[in-house]
């Protein structure tokens, strides 16, 4: 798609093909690209004068090129992120201590004695992975954009999970990708099963601690 004059260039989007193919091809903002798809109605874009090369597809995600990479280094570092704190939450040990509290001198324990510095680096990891989640599905959303894909899964829902990003992201990618996609789920259900048996263990391994420390 070309300019003339004072004529701005099109927005980058999907249009009918100017070769006369009958197919969508992608216009990246510049220049015309090899990706092509097929529209869901023949004949659609065209108006009364015959088919216009700059008229507007009506939404739809058309499929991808298989050449075209759905995988990149952003949506792996916001799957594994929290590996972050199942790691640290090893090195977590807090030195259990217990303190006299009533007339009836009840032992509890001292709830200070968890605040180790490995559990605010532990909070701290946990609020930086956060962010850190939030500002890699930014720039994969719009590299996602720029790969072709048609109105990817905003990036704003990582805000409420970064799991909730991948589920959305791998489910459109798949649709527009015949299939590819899906691997950063699976990552992300390994993810979470590791979490939750580090947890269970490291609970269990606490508790036993804190009843073996109750004094006699």
């Amino acid at each position: 798609m070309s300019t003339s004059g004072n004529v701005p260039a099109a927005p980058a989007g999907w249009y009918a093909d100017p070769a006369g193919t009958g197919r969508l091809r992608w216009w990246n903002g510049t220049a015309w690209t090899d990706q092509y798809s097929t529209p869901n109605q023949q004949g659609a874009y065209a108006g009364p004068y015959g088919v216009n090369p700059y008229a507007q597809a009506p939404f739809q995600r058309p499929h991808i090129s298989r050449e075209t990479p759905v995988y990149n280094a952003l949506i792996w570092a916001i799957t594994l992120l929290p590996l972050l704190s199942t790691i640290l939450l090893l090195f977590w040990n807090p030195e259990l201590r217990f303190i006299t509290l009533g007339r009836q001198q009840t032992r509890t324990l001292d709830p200070w004695s968890l605040f180790t510095p490995a559990y605010f680096m532990l909070v701290l990891t946990g609020l930086l992975a956060y962010a850190a989640s939030v500002l890699l599905a930014y720039f994969d959303s719009e590299r996602l954009k720029r790969a072709g894909v048609v109105r990817p899964f905003h990036w704003a829902w990582s805000f409420l999970s970064s799991a909730v990003y991948v589920i959305g992201r791998s489910v459109i990618v798949s649709k527009v990708a015949r299939g590819r996609g899906l691997v950063p789920i699976w990552v992300l259900i390994g993810v979470v099963v590791l979490n939750i048996v580090v947890t269970n263990i490291k609970m269990s391994a606490l508790t036993s601690s804190m009843i073996t420390a109750i004094p006699v």
